[in-house]
């Protein structure tokens, strides 16, 4: 008995359920308020657990090489901000914000008194 392979399996069902068409139909210049920031979050839902590193800059200067290998307990390294400026906040190396120290507990952090617009930041990419 001699059988024979059908050349073109069905294909997988793609079809598209009513709301999923209705979504992709929906044009985002007319989509209610809402409804943009609940498809714009599901959008970038997948890079919530991407790990950031935030880190807090008080100032910065440059120093001779000799002076570094001079450096010992007490040594005091002159900055270039003075004492009340806000200290600047960086993610990934890209300054985001501005702000002054609080104290949290134990710990150090930063109230945010200034945030960098989105367009600028944007800029700092190119």
């Amino acid at each position: 008995m001699e059988t024979t392979e059908n050349p073109n399996p069905p294909a997988p069902d793609n079809t598209l359920k009513p709301e999923e068409t209705a979504e992709l139909l929906e044009d985002p210049q007319t989509a209610p308020p809402a409804a943009k920031k609940k498809n714009s979050t599901r959008d970038l839902e997948f890079l919530f657990d991407v790990p950031l590193q935030v880190s807090v800059e008080v100032g910065r200067t440059k120093i001779l090489l000799k002076d570094l290998l001079q450096m010992g307990e007490g040594y005091v390294v002159e900055l270039d901000k003075l004492a009340g400026d806000p200290l600047d906040l960086y993610v990934n190396s890209r300054l985001i914000a501005r702000g002054e120290a609080v104290k949290v507990g134990d710990k150090f952090g930063i109230k945010l008194t200034e945030v960098v617009s989105q367009s600028d930041r944007l800029e700092q990419l190119g």
